[in-house]
């Protein structure tokens, strides 16, 4: 196991819910979030809860790029109401979008029943050398969302560490 996280790199958390960020909701999804993240071969450098707030998710994603975190996963804040502002405040962090992973998500959270994932604006794409990944906020957009995540990020990883090393 220890060889694998090495290999895949370290990961955080950035859970978007104004209940838990006011310390009103006891259960939140991080340590599940953090419990599938160990299971593919991360390290998990944290968990962190904001409110739905374009700010405090930006400067969220802003600190796992520039912490050199590999892969940061929001959940929560993905749908339709007004108060569903991270795909919002991702997009003003990420330098290339990867829609096919983002598409792939929805679809996959859609077939397995998952409604808040099918109908998700998350987004997938690359911040520096950070993956950025929006899932949707509940238990079973999480679980499906990192079977689906499985077999593409670490491609992505390599890709980018690639060309992380390839800059250096």
């Amino acid at each position: 196991m220890e060889r694998s996280a090495q290999r895949l790199g370290r990961a955080l958390v950035v859970i978007v819910d104004d209940r838990a960020a006011h310390g009103e909701n006891e259960e939140t999804l991080g340590p599940l979030m953090t419990e599938l993240l160990e299971e593919a071969g991360f390290i998990v450098d944290g968990t962190v809860v904001v409110h739905a707030e374009t700010v405090a998710i930006r400067n969220a994603l802003n600190t796992a790029v520039i912490g050199g975190a590999d892969l940061v996963i929001t959940v929560g804040g993905t749908g339709v109401s007004p108060r569903d502002v991270t795909p919002d405040a991702t997009a003003g962090v990420l330098d290339r979008p990867i829609p096919g992973i983002a598409e792939a998500l929805r679809s996959s959270g859609l077939a397995a029943g998952a409604v808040d994932a099918g109908i998700s604006r998350g987004l997938v794409g690359v911040s520096g050398s950070t993956l950025v990944v929006n899932l949707a906020g509940s238990r079973s957009a999480v679980r499906d969302g990192m079977a689906t995540l499985s077999g593409l990020v670490p491609y992505v990883i390599g890709e980018l560490s690639g060309l992380a090393e390839a800059q250096a």
